[in-house]
């Protein structure tokens, strides 16, 4: 972590509104990235982005130190996409040329990137709900099966059964192109 981050970090947790708005601007872009990710909606994304800092604001002075900031704050947001999505009780995802833009405006990649995105994230978009979200926090957000059960209060043998279930999916899916 650079010793300016460090400050700006321990300003925040001080109170200073300018540094944490720092924090914001330097961090936006991936908490975006993964609640667009993970709910597939503009304004859910934004919304759950917003509401992602707002916790950070709130434990900001309980932040210890034992991950980085940005692990830390990742986690938060996708908690936070995570429990929007448990409120709509659906999982959907951005189209392929929507998805390009975003990570060149700074949000994450992912290892399925390389594979073949467009084809890749077409496939997705036919899994069925669970199926994606176990998908995705296992596979592209690096997720145990026992934090996705937790997560998204299923079995942990249910949640190798999805990821299983989604890998036979998007093989088959894949192959049809």
């Amino acid at each position: 972590m650079s010793a300016d981050n460090t400050l700006a970090i321990r300003r925040a947790q001080a109170g200073d509104r300018q540094a944490f708005h720092q924090l914001y601007q330097q961090h936006i872009g991936r908490v975006y990235a993964v609640c667009w990710r993970l709910l597939g909606d503009r304004q859910k994304a934004e919304d759950a982005s917003q509401e992602s800092f707002v916790k950070v604001w709130q434990s900001l002075p309980d932040f210890k130190g034992d991950s980085t900031f940005a692990t830390w704050l990742h986690r938060i947001a996708t908690r936070t996409a995570i429990d929007c999505w448990r409120r709509d009780k659906r999982l959907t995802f951005v189209d392929p040329e929507t998805a390009d833009g975003l990570a060149e405006q700074g949000g994450q990649t992912t290892a399925a990137a390389n594979i073949d995105g467009r084809d890749l994230e077409q496939a997705i978009q036919r899994l069925p709900p669970q199926a994606k979200a176990v998908f995705v926090l296992f596979a592209l957000e690096g997720y145990q099966h026992n934090e996705i059960a937790v997560l998204l209060n299923i079995a942990e043998g249910s949640s190798k059964a999805q990821y299983h279930r989604a890998r036979q999916l998007l093989r088959g899916f894949l192959s049809e192109e």
